[in-house]
């Protein structure tokens, strides 16, 4: 897939899921079926009763509103008062767990995610468990 993103265009793998029900290909074959996209914009507005996509790309306000609120409806981080929750989820979420939950050597998050820098591509890996080898224990102490 071809993207244009603030440095330009890039290409990028999407891969496959472990299952339909996950694999980010199905779904967007789906999506562009449903949405009857043949070209254009990808991430589109669903206007009024949601039963066509519109023309119009979506913006980034308008992904973080979704983010939001999948993230509320979901439960996530049911720990914390709902205000303190809408704070902690925005558009950039969906990279930042991306990043972090691919447990994989860090300059391919960096290649996927574009980034120029190895210290910007850490910050999006926010819960990633930098300490999972004890190197301690692992030196026989």
């Amino acid at each position: 897939m071809t993207l244009r993103g603030k440095t330009g265009w890039r290409e990028i793998e999407v891969g496959c899921g472990s299952s339909d029900a996950t694999c980010p290909v199905v779904a967007l074959e789906t999506w562009l079926k449903l949405a009857r996209i043949a070209h254009g914009p990808l991430f589109r507005r669903v206007p009024g009763q949601g039963k066509a996509a519109g023309a119009d790309r979506l913006n980034d306000q308008e992904v973080a509103r979704l983010v939001k609120r999948t993230a509320l409806t979901a439960g996530v981080r049911g720990d914390l008062p709902e205000g303190e929750r809408v704070e902690k989820f925005a558009g950039h979420s969906l990279r930042a767990g991306l990043a972090s939950s691919a447990e994989v050597d860090e300059r391919y998050v960096q290649k996927h995610l574009g980034q120029v820098s190895a210290e910007m591509t850490r910050r999006y890996q926010r819960r990633r468990d930098r300490f999972r080898v004890n190197l301690t224990r692992a030196s026989g102490l």
